[in-house]
């Protein structure tokens, strides 16, 4: 987080904290709080760092979680699915890519890139022969941040909740979320 001090009391003013709550979050008095943002005291070094990190903590709080905009339907396919059953439900869904599952666990995603290169099509081919590796699997409580940025290398994320797969995340999720 990029910080500048001087805008301490319009920041703690829009998390709705008092000057004290504001202090016993960072680890300091209420007097230093007082006296830096009335521009009376310029802080040392690490009076900034624990203000900094108080702020850093406070915002990551508020920071949207995996499990606030996850797609609860998963749509998937076994290893033995037809490559052609699975063309029908990317179709049909409006879906780019599809999670491979094997008693409740991710071995593999079929996308439309991997289907598409595996032509010509020698039927019947089986998604076993053209999936790509598993995509990451996160935890429900993971920060949209972390999953943004799998999103850059990863079509698609997993979530899962103690040993059970939960929902997904795309980035048309991740758009879905935007506040525009």
């Amino acid at each position: 987080m990029i910080f500048d001090i001087s805008h301490l009391k319009k920041i703690r003013n829009q998390l709705n904290m008092t000057q004290q709550q504001f202090a016993l979050k960072a680890g300091i008095s209420q007097s230093m709080i007082a006296k830096i943002e009335a521009g009376k005291l310029d802080p040392t070094y690490s009076y900034v760092k624990k203000i900094e990190s108080a702020l850093n903590s406070l915002s990551k709080k508020d920071e949207l979680k995996a499990k606030d905009i996850l797609t609860k339907k998963i749509i998937s396919v076994t290893k033995d699915t037809l490559v052609e059953e699975a063309v029908k439900l990317l179709i049909n869904n409006k879906i780019s890519q599809l999670p491979v599952i094997e008693n409740g666990n991710v071995i593999g995603l079929v996308t439309e890139s991997s289907i598409i290169s595996s032509r010509p099509y020698i039927s019947p081919k089986k998604v076993k022969d053209i999936m790509t590796e598993s995509p990451p699997i996160v935890s429900k409580n993971t920060g949209i941040n972390i999953v943004q940025m799998l999103l850059q290398f990863y079509p698609i994320i997993i979530i899962k909740e103690s040993h059970k797969l939960i929902g997904v995340i795309t980035k048309a999720d991740i758009l879905k979320s935007l506040k525009v």
